[in-house]
């Protein structure tokens, strides 16, 4: 009955200290800037701003020089096909491209298409001719537009000399000559053809990942500066065990982000009209592992932060490599085995392919299996990572404050004056 009453007795205590501990973080995450920063503010608006940039798909009419040193009938005929099209408008013409390359230099047009003098020549003598062509990557909407016109005006000029050289009769004829494939293509899961649907899901759960990572590692540099002894477990009886800590941090962050989750997966697509197909089912069971191994794979990373600005170089600069691993801009084919390794450390990466699944396919939760059991492997290999990451940095506060007493009584013996022992610094 004594040992029952003691067991009881610990568990009680340990639930007290986990909601202490719970408490107190909740409580330094909305009075430090810093970190409601990266946990409220940027997680609300980030997503906003980026999706806004991308919410206009398909670009219309953009401004292209046309350098044409061929000065032919061809050369116009292209020129006039061109700029008839929806996407590109001939807005310049230039005497070469050095200025063209000004005017594309001063953002006045996003592109040049160059003839070169032998372009009519080769057409007439049945040989291939080349058409230059000349994109701003600044903004991959109209380097689209631009290349896509280009080419279609092409093929529909390629189409006409086949025709004009062939020996059809009828209508058919012709059409069998130059369209021998009658390829129909029609887009299944992006059916605007524009870069949101196709990125921005991807873009979203990045954040949550990243802004989670900025927010903890802020957080474990404020508590390195505020202790005793710059460690990250404070000295405190109530920051004794290692899974009261652990629980009662990582509860506060789950709280916080299950409300940013909500927003950023069905809000913020709706906002937009991107493609959302997600059932409640299938994405509340990929957010909660997702959630957590962020959340467990931050706290274990946080140890490396000695100050606050230390996060921003460890996490800031890894957003773009993480999003083209992930395989959803960049093939997964042409990615080298050993960044796909690479790749399987970050929670982002079966959470972002396990989201493009169930909200842009309309997926279920058989269909993402694999990613949603490689997340639940990643929160128990992080959960576990932080214990042992908190259990050293324990026994290290504990190693400083057994030196800090010792100091202490060696001086006092010593009748010297000494600072406050660690205990009354701490109170």
């Amino acid at each position: 009955m004594t040992q029952d009453h003691r067991l009881s007795s610990q568990i009680k205590q340990g639930l007290s200290d986990m909601c202490r501990i719970w408490f107190q973080e909740l409580r330094s995450v909305f009075r430090d800037e810093g970190v409601l920063l990266f946990f409220i503010l940027l997680p609300l608006g980030y997503p906003l701003l980026y999706s806004w940039i991308y919410n206009n798909e398909v670009v219309h009419q953009v401004p292209v020089a046309i350098v044409d040193l061929s000065h032919s009938a061809e050369s116009r005929q292209f020129i006039r096909m061109t700029d008839a099209s929806s996407g590109v408008r001939a807005a310049y013409f230039c005497n070469s491209l050095d200025e063209a390359r000004t005017i594309v230099g001063h953002q006045q047009a996003h592109g040049i298409i160059y003839f070169p003098s032998d372009f009519a020549t080769r057409l007439n003598r049945h040989e291939q001719a080349h058409v230059g062509v000349y994109c701003d990557m600044s903004l991959m909407l109209t380097y689209k537009a631009i290349l896509q016109t280009t080419q279609a005006v092409a093929m529909q000029i390629g189409s006409g000399i086949q025709v004009s050289q062939s020996t059809a009769v009828t209508a058919r004829d012709e059409q069998l000559t130059t369209h021998p494939l009658d390829v129909e293509e029609v887009p299944i899961f992006n059916a605007t053809g524009g870069y949101g649907n196709a990125i921005l899901p991807g873009v979203l759960i990045l954040i949550l990942q990243q802004s989670l990572l900025l927010g903890i590692g802020l957080a474990a540099g404020t508590a390195r500066e505020k202790n005793l002894y710059e460690d990250l477990v404070p000295t405190s009886r109530h920051h004794n065990g290692i899974f009261r800590i652990v629980l009662g941090k990582s509860l506060c962050y789950f709280m916080i982000y299950a409300v940013m989750g909500a927003y950023i997966t069905l809000c913020v697509p709706r906002f937009f009209h991107f493609t959302a197909m997600a059932q409640a089912g299938p994405l509340l069971a990929l957010m909660v592992p997702y959630l957590l191994a962020c959340i467990f794979f931050g706290m274990m990373l946080s140890c490396l932060v000695r100050y606050r600005e230390n996060v921003m170089l460890l996490v800031v600069f890894t957003s773009v490599p993480l999003l083209f691993m992930t395989g959803i801009s960049w093939p997964l084919s042409n990615i080298p085995g050993i960044w796909q390794g690479v790749a399987w450390l970050f929670p982002s990466t079966f959470g972002i392919r396990g989201f493009l699944t169930i909200n842009s396919m309309g997926g279920t939760l058989a269909d993402i299996q694999t990613d949603y059991m490689a997340l639940w492997v990643q929160v128990a290999v992080y959960f576990l990572a932080t214990c042992l990451v908190y259990r050293f940095q324990i026994n290290q506060t504990h190693r400083h404050v057994l030196e800090h007493r010792s100091e202490h009584q060696q001086a006092a013996v010593q009748g010297q004056p000494s600072a406050p022992a660690a205990d009354e610094r701490q109170a």
